[in-house]
């Protein structure tokens, strides 16, 4: 390689004990060769993960400790503010992905000049019903809806160029669909085949009951696509057709006088749940907006930052007796 970049390497991790230290000396052996940082961001775990953390002794190691379980985007969004390299590398922290893809990755983003180089999982080791036939379903949904040539949207290893992701607002559980994001900024987007291994240890945090925010996700980026500078076009092509319609069937109501009462039951209520169904979508998209002009326009963050700690932190007594009794149970 050429030049070599001084890698951010974020890794977002909540409960995930007994992956941390091993992925940790993956990641020193794989990037040895390069100048970089590890960032951890502890999303409120519950079990001994920021234990581990702090007794590994790397001075190349940022733990970002959060306040509280804020998920995935809002970690990932702390990482990234925090990150000082020039090329951004986000992974899982539970060692599926592979360090090894890393070095290749950035080669690619370096000598075609992109934003974004994407992870295309082969041979994906996880359950077949659970999680990779939805993931298909999800993928081949988002590749018709946004026009995004993209096959695996769910893989985690990724390589972004700082000065680009660093623009990125990511808010709810909008990390899944980071890459739209970058898409509709217009990214320069490379997607490679990258390695993937079966979790040997602890439990996925994904399951099917992330289909539904999926979809409303997916209905929030299409309104920006199309509709972000021009949201009448998408409002009031919708009232105007609702109010012809509203009044087409109050014409006919009143001129038909023998009218079946029940089968105008059945019309009224359905569209009664058609009308609820818009007011829903509209108030969401309304809302989150309102939320992103919250946090901008004041320079505010969707997270914060309980403590920070680094190869030099000072660690106070129960803190530092803490990862004690963790290298100890380690050893």
């Amino acid at each position: 390689m050429k030049n070599r970049p001084y890698v951010s390497v974020v890794v977002c991790v909540y409960n995930e004990s007994g992956n941390n230290q091993p992925l940790l000396q993956q990641l020193d052996r794989a990037l040895q060769s390069l100048d970089y940082e590890l960032i951890y961001v502890n999303d409120g775990s519950t079990d001994a993960t920021l234990a581990e953390l702090l007794a590994v002794r790397n001075e190349r190691l940022t733990i970002l400790d959060l306040q509280k379980n804020y998920g995935q985007s809002a970690a990932l969004s702390a990482g990234i503010d925090a990150a000082k390299g020039t090329f951004i590398v986000t992974m899982d922290g539970d060692q599926q992905n592979d360090p090894l893809d890393i070095i290749p990755m950035l080669r690619i983003a370096e000598e075609q000049d992109v934003d974004l180089v994407m992870g295309r999982r082969h041979n994906r080791q996880d359950n077949s019903w659970l999680r990779v036939w939805p993931s298909r379903l999800a993928n081949g949904l988002i590749r018709r809806v946004l026009d995004l040539p993209i096959d695996d949207n769910g893989c985690a290893l990724k390589v972004f160029r700082a000065d680009f992701v660093k623009r990125i607002g990511l808010y709810g559980e909008l990390h899944r669909f980071i890459a739209a994001l970058a898409h509709l900024d217009g990214a320069r987007i490379v997607q490679v085949p990258v390695r993937h291994h079966p979790r040997r240890i602890g439990q996925s945090k994904y399951g099917l009951g992330r289909t539904g925010r999926v979809l409303s996700d997916l209905f929030l980026l299409l309104f920006f696509k199309r509709y972000l500078n021009k949201p009448m076009h998408l409002f009031g092509g919708l009232g105007m057709l609702l109010l012809v319609g509203g009044l087409f069937l109050s014409i006919r109501f009143l001129w038909t006088a023998d009218t079946d009462i029940t089968s105008l039951d059945r019309l009224a209520i359905g569209g009664i749940w058609l009308l609820a169904g818009l007011q829903f979508l509209t108030f969401g998209i309304s809302l989150d907006l309102q939320m992103r002009t919250y946090y901008e326009s004041q320079g505010k963050k969707n997270y914060i930052v309980r403590r920070t700690y680094t190869y030099h932190t000072v660690l106070p007594e129960p803190v530092r007796r803490l990862a004690y009794d963790q290298t100890q149970f380690v050893g």
